[in-house]
């Protein structure tokens, strides 16, 4: 009996701790929320996605809040350097569309070999990436800065893999685009199709290059994932995670 009631007693303390940990744990997370109490933005989950901020361990849920909503999605996109243009929405017969999008000028440190169409979580997962993936991989390896992105488009109404039949492309909704390479300031050209197995510098930054873009888009496909990437990586703010 005596343990019986030592138990009980145990459990009911169990729960009042819980309860009470919640409860100041709601307090705080409201107090934070409405600004009574202020902690560093790199803490603070209530506090919007600066792509000039340095990433912290609440960048990839910002990433993730900011995508899901156009006002945040615009309002984060601004606090980068890229250039772009609004794009009117439009869609096709076919069910390919573009909706809130926009025309990607330039990124924030490097330029693009054309400008392109892109959706807004796709233009600011490319201004992330930039920022703080693929220029610090150029310069831990060359001591360069990635001067320009070299692609291959973004906007495509197709199906996955160009199938006559299946599920659409997120091309088809300009919310991915392919990368086939990268020009250095000193004018060093590097390719996915020439670089990725090579036991080069070229080889070693093509790799961080890919493995950065994994922290930032949903989906990237390279050389590794078929034939059809052997040449380029695809990006993608789609609904699926995917990194190969």
């Amino acid at each position: 009996m005596l343990r019986l009631v030592l138990v009980a007693f145990l459990v009911a303390f169990l729960l009042a701790f819980l309860l009470a940990l919640t409860g100041a744990a709601l307090v705080g997370a409201w107090l934070v929320a409405t600004q009574r109490v202020s902690i560093p933005e790199r803490w603070n989950p209530f506090a919007p996605l600066n792509v000039q901020a340095p990433p912290g361990p609440l960048t990839s849920w910002k990433l993730w809040r900011a995508t899901r909503a156009p006002q945040a999605c615009r309002a984060a996109l601004n606090t980068s350097h890229l250039t772009y243009a609004p794009v009117a929405d439009q869609a096709t017969p076919e069910g390919c569309a573009l909706h809130d999008a926009l025309r990607v000028e330039r990124l924030d440190e490097a330029r693009v070999s054309s400008r392109f169409l892109a959706t807004c979580p796709l233009a600011l997962g490319l201004a992330m990436y930039d920022r703080h993936y693929l220029q610090p991989a150029a310069r831990a390896v060359y001591g360069e800065d990635v001067r320009q992105i070299l692609h291959v488009g973004s906007y495509a109404c197709r199906n996955v893999a160009r199938a006559a039949q299946g599920l659409l492309s997120q091309h088809a909704f300009a919310n991915a685009i392919d990368i086939e390479g990268f020009v250095l300031t000193d004018g060093t050209r590097i390719t996915v199709a020439r670089d990725w197995a090579s036991d080069t510098r070229a080889g070693a930054f093509v790799k961080l290059a890919h493995d950065g873009a994994c922290s930032v888009f949903n989906a990237v496909l390279g050389p590794d994932y078929d034939a059809l990437h052997r040449a380029h990586f695809h990006l993608d703010m789609g609904a699926y995670r995917l990194c190969n």
